[in-house]
């Protein structure tokens, strides 16, 4: 006889640390490892719940102060481009998709480089090295691919130079895209919105309904863009529902808004794995 029984992983609880998103709050994570034969399995159903991958662990915020950060995912069958997006696509229409195995490369990390120097010196990945960089794009339990966007090449340049690139992972049910960074000095591309974009191409032309976006934050002007495209969701009360007017989700910013860490992961569904069993 062979029954079925939930993967069981263990949650931790990270300490307190400033929120990288919100002024003078305090944010802690709940994460797992994510490991061995049921990676993929474990990482498709928590990435429905809220959570998102770093390496081989799977987090989701978990703050004593509010429940903000809520993650968000594009339904790919009702997206519409707006006027301003089918701009980007237009001013874009030169860059070429390649999409390969999660291998780092010394052009990524220039790139990566490039990126932090300009959008996030002083944010968390600021001082991450070429062995750091190699690591996040690497080190993965799951099916991933690293999409890169070239450029057409200069007068003073050879081959096509990396534009973008995007670390993502294949779910079941859609693409997420883990990290994304893209040269600086191309501002009039808005080669951030161009790969969400693209993503959305990629997964329309592979059968998957969502692309998930990470998170989003009511008040934080770094997570803002998110909410410029349509046909979004976000995972609120332990569902997905339409996101609406971002106005009408401030009370998540209220300390009162926070559920209890066991009740929180009480709650979590976990999937299934069959494993045998000795005949009765």
């Amino acid at each position: 006889m062979r029954h079925t029984l939930p993967i069981a992983p263990q949650f931790y609880v990270t300490a307190p640390q400033p929120c990288p998103y919100l002024d003078g709050r305090m944010e802690r994570k709940l994460f797992t490892a994510l490991q061995g034969e049921h990676a993929q399995k474990l990482n498709d159903s928590l990435s429905k719940q809220g959570f998102r991958r770093s390496q081989n662990v799977l987090y989701r915020p978990s703050c004593a102060e509010c429940s903000a950060c809520m993650s968000v995912r594009i339904r790919v069958s009702d997206f519409t481009p707006n006027r301003t997006q089918r701009k980007i696509l237009k001013n874009s229409a030169n860059l070429r998709r390649n999409a390969t195995s999660p291998w780092a490369t010394e052009d990524q990390f220039q790139l990566f480089r490039r990126y932090l120097d300009a959008r996030h010196a002083d944010g968390g990945m600021a001082d991450m090295d070429v062995f750091e960089f190699a690591a996040m794009i690497e080190e993965t339990p799951v099916r991933s691919r690293v999409v890169e966007y070239s450029r057409s090449p200069q007068a003073s340049e050879r081959g096509r130079p990396l534009a973008a690139v995007s670390l993502t992972d294949v779910f079941d049910d859609g693409l997420s895209m883990v990290y994304s960074f893209y040269d600086p000095d191309l501002p009039d591309l808005s080669l951030g919105t161009f790969a969400i974009l693209d993503h959305i191409e990629i997964a329309r032309e592979a059968g998957l309904p969502y692309v998930y976006l990470g998170y989003w934050v009511p008040g934080s002007r770094k997570m803002g863009y998110k909410a410029g495209f349509n046909a979004l969701e976000i995972y609120k009360g332990g569902k997905w529902q339409q996101m609406g007017d971002p106005k009408d989700h401030s009370s998540e910013l209220h300390p009162l808004s926070v559920d209890p860490i066991s009740e929180q992961v009480a709650r979590i569904n976990l999937p299934e794995a069959r494993v045998p069993r000795s005949e009765t």
